[in-house]
């Protein structure tokens, strides 16, 4: 009953897209074909994920759903958003170093930093500024799509010149109509008392599931948001980040660790390091006729053993690994899974299988890698795929490290010429040449399996001695509850005070009262 539910939800929804398209298509472009970017309505009418999230956002109404899509549409013509490069944008707006992505929070959300005082109200370069906003939107949504952000106002040090209400109500409208479903939540620190009347006006303009995103923090309590190695020192964390331009500073990926240690470098003698601890994963893809052409006829008995012994070891290796149920379907791979990797702290939660598979009619190179390279082993890390081929790559948590949602991991696949073959010199030489055009990228997050129930069981399975990463957890949820019950104490000894100085100037204005009454009395 419950999977005959879950269908006719799934056709409903299905169905209510191709309304949407058919009725955009019929009320919206037909007399205004110049109005949207060709490339955004081409995407319309095949992202399936794109009109589900507005229709999402507007709740399945469809109507509505259809003014969101025309105005973010034009939108994205009037900035030219498809086309914003570094080079299209003023070199100042990076410089300045007021907006940009960098760390995760809590939940794994990548972090959106405004730094509010490094804003100034100016007329003339608003339109810049929103053209960089823009650009980082933009960015990160083809990187990661469907992945939310979080939104970080630094307000410290800041004052009356740097409130700008335009650039606000712009920053509010490209997650509550360019980019729906993008936010997750809005940290608001270190608020400046003179801009409560501001913010006022600006939760007018939120609707209210906006306004329950917003979170109000300070020093003492933004560590329940995000952890203090995405903090810097200033905020009481430990990320000794600073912002500096060029490069861009969001690309954090780097090559991950493998049995043989970490790969810091394309060389030749990495090369074929990295080959062979392929080799056996890449003719697990080949069938067996194939492999045995591949071996000299001479010694076919020996091949035959050789291939059991390589398929035995391929078996060890992806024993207990989690097999993917999605897949993300590429120009050049099909990836599996589509969006993330799954880790516990059970023996049997530690590795998970990413299955890459070649719809190409040539070789494709790929390589992985990610924002740890310390926790995990990747194998292979780096190889290539055959035509019509898989090649099955184990993820597995390394040591006693446990896995983060801040965790990422970065598949890069680049299809090869004809005549290139697949060794490992012509592929380290390969890296090097390839344009960055011709590289297709697909991004993986991490999934932590633990539940609140699994975490009480295993604290009651531990001694209050030995300190572990649940006892942690409990410690971190119970500061948070501290935190809530310090702020709540604030705000009653201010309520408190208020009343005393109401009383006070009650008493006064009464005292004023009589004396009035009692001048009048006896003249």
């Amino acid at each position: 009953m419950a999977d005959a539910g879950q269908l006719e939800a799934e056709q409903d929804i299905y169905s209510k897209i191709q309304e949407t398209r058919q009725r955009f298509k019929d009320e919206y472009i037909q007399d205004s074909s110049d109005k949207y970017d060709s490339r955004d309505v081409e995407r319309l009418f095949k992202d399936d994920a794109l009109v589900e999230c507005y229709l999402t956002w507007r709740l399945f109404v469809v109507e509505d759903a259809l003014k969101m899509i025309d105005e973010s549409f034009q939108w994205r013509k009037e900035y030219t958003v498809n086309d914003l490069t570094e080079n299209s944008i003023p070199r100042w707006t990076f410089e300045t170093g007021a907006v940009y992505l960098h760390g995760y929070d809590k939940e794994g959300h990548k972090l959106f930093w405004f730094k509010v005082k490094l804003h100034v109200k100016d007329p003339k370069t608003i339109l810049d500024k929103k053209k960089y906003v823009a650009f980082w939107l933009e960015r990160y949504a083809k990187r990661e799509p469907g992945t939310p952000l979080t939104v970080v106002f630094d307000m410290s040090e800041s004052g009356i010149s740097n409130i700008d209400m335009d650039f606000v109500k712009y920053i509010i409208s490209c997650f509550k109509v360019y980019y729906p479903k993008f936010l997750s939540k809005m940290i608001m620190y270190e608020m400046p008392w003179i801009m409560n009347a501001a913010w006022k006006i600006v939760k007018t303009w939120l609707g209210p599931e906006a306004i329950s995103k917003l979170k109000f923090v300070s020093k003492s309590d933004i560590q329940t948001y995000i952890s203090p190695e995405h903090l810097p020192p200033q905020m009481g964390g430990m990320d000794q980040f600073k912002y500096s331009y060029p490069p861009l500073p969001d690309d954090d990926f780097q090559s991950p660790i493998c049995e043989n240690g970490p790969i810091v470098s394309e060389d030749e003698s990495e090369a074929k390091e990295a080959e062979s601890e392929c080799r056996d994963s890449l003719e697990s893809s080949f069938n067996t006729e194939h492999g045995i052409r591949l071996k000299k006829v001479n010694f076919m008995e020996d091949v035959a053993k050789q291939d059991d012994v390589d398929r035995a070891d391929i078996s060890n290796r992806q024993k207990g690994a989690r097999r993917p149920l999605t897949t993300f379907k590429g120009t050049l791979l099909h990836v599996s899974p589509s969006e993330e990797l799954s880790f516990g702290s059970r023996d049997t939660e530690r590795k998970c299988l990413v299955i890459l598979h070649n719809v190409t009619k040539n070789h494709v190179a790929f390589k992985v890698r990610t924002t740890a390279p310390e926790k995990y082993r990747v194998k292979p890390s780096s190889s290539s795929c055959e035509t019509g081929a898989n090649v099955d790559i184990v993820v597995s948590l390394h040591g006693g490290y446990q896995a983060s949602p801040q965790d990422r991991f970065l598949v890069m696949a680049a299809e090869m010429e004809a005549n290139v073959s697949a060794g490992s010199l012509d592929l380290a030489q390969f890296w090097k040449e390839v344009p960055k055009a011709k590289i297709m990228e697909h991004r993986l997050r991490c999934h932590i399996l633990e539940s609140p129930k699994s975490i009480l069981s295993n604290l009651s399975d531990t001694s209050l001695g030995t300190p572990t990463t649940d006892t942690q957890d409990l410690h971190m949820t119970l500061m948070r509850v501290m935190a809530s019950n310090s702020r709540l104490e604030q705000k009653v000894d201010m309520c408190l005070w208020l009343q005393k100085v109401l009383l006070l100037l009650a008493s006064v204005l009464l005292a004023f009262s009589f004396s009035t009454i009692y001048l009048l009395w006896t003249s």
